[in-house]
C-alpha cells in the first residue's frame, strides 16, 4: 500500500515531529510513505478570505502532486476538509478538474480516519502514563464527521485513561484568521476551552489539528497550567519525550 502524507504548512513549519511521528505510524502498519516534494499550502488560508482564484491555483498543484498515490493521509482535519469538501465545490464548472479533484478527495484521508479504516493495534504503541483528553478540531468534527476515530485509537492504548472535556463540542476560537479578525471572542473562547481542560484533570491534552493545539497550549502557558499538549500522532506513535507544544522551538 503506497501512502502520500499531506505535511501540512502549520507541522512544516512549527511542529515537523507530527510529521515523523505520522510516517511512523504508517510504516508500522506496513504502508510505503511517500512525501511528494512538489506539495504546497492545501489553499485553505486563501479559500477561506474568499480568494478562489488563488485557491484554484493552489489546488490545481496539490492535486498533481498527489495524483499517483493509492492514499492521501493528512495529520490535520483543517487541511484533510479542504481536500476532500472544498476542492471539488472550487471546480464545479471545471468538468476535467473536478473529475481529478472528486478523485483525490475518495482517496484523501484524515489521520486518525485511516488508522481506524485501515490499520491495527500494533500500529501504535505509546510511552506515555495517565490521564488523556481529546479536543475536537471543527473541521475534523462537522466537515468530515470525525469524532470516535480518535477515541477508538487513544482507548487501544494501555496505561491510558481518556477523559472528556465539558462542552467538548465547542471550538477552541482559533479558526484560522478567525482569531486575527474577532481577537477578543476568540481569546474568551479559548480561555473557556483551556478551563475545560484543566477541569478534566487531563495531565496531556491531544488532537489531531495544530492549529488548535497550539492555540489552546498558549492559553494554558498563561494561565499557569501543568497540562501538556501534544499532536494525537505523537501520542500514539511514542514521541512524547521531548517538549509539549509551547514548550520549546522543535527545530
Amino acid at each position: 500500500m503506497r501512502v502520500a502524507l499531506f505535511v501540512t504548512c502549520l507541522v512544516d513549519l512549527f511542529r515537523p515531529s507530527v510529521g515523523f511521528a505520522a510516517v511512523r505510524l504508517l510504516e508500522r502498519m506496513g504502508a510505503e510513505v511517500v512525501v511528494p516534494p512538489e506539495q504546497t499550502c492545501c489553499g485553505q488560508p486563501a479559500y477561506n478570505n474568499g480568494d478562489f482564484e488563488s485557491a484554484r491555483t493552489i489546488a490545481r498543484q496539490v492535486i498533481a502532486a498527489f495524483d499517483h498515490c493509492d492514499h492521501v493521509v493528512v495529520p490535520s482535519g483543517s487541511c484533510a476538509g479542504m481536500l476532500v469538501k472544498h476542492y471539488p465545490e472550487l471546480f464545479c464548472d471545471e468538468p476535467e478538474t473536478l473529475a481529478r479533484a472528486q478523485d483525490l478527495a475518495a482517496r484523501t484521508r484524515e489521520l486518525s480516519a485511516f488508522l481506524v479504516e485501515f490499520g491495527s493495534e500494533p500500529a501504535m504503541g505509546t510511552n506515555f502514563s495517565g490521564r488523556v483528553a481529546m479536543h475536537n478540531s471543527c473541521s475534523a468534527r462537522r466537515e468530515l464527521g470525525i469524532q470516535a476515530a480518535p477515541r477508538t485509537l487513544i482507548d487501544k492504548l494501555a496505561d491510558v485513561e481518556r477523559v472528556e472535556l465539558k462542552e467538548a463540542e465547542n471550538c477552541c476560537g482559533f479558526g484560522g484568521t478567525f482569531c486575527v479578525k474577532y481577537p477578543d471572542i476568540s481569546a474568551r473562547m479559548v480561555t473557556d476551552k483551556a478551563a475545560a481542560v484543566i477541569a478534566s484533570g487531563a495531565e496531556v491534552l491531544v488532537s489531531g489539528d495544530l492549529g488548535c493545539l497550539m492555540n489552546i497550549a498558549g492559553r494554558l502557558e498563561r494561565m499557569d497550567s501543568t497540562v501538556r499538549v501534544y499532536h494525537l500522532a505523537e501520542l500514539l506513535a511514542g514521541m512524547m519525550d521531548g517538549p509539549g507544544i509551547g514548550e520549546g522551538d522543535q527545530r
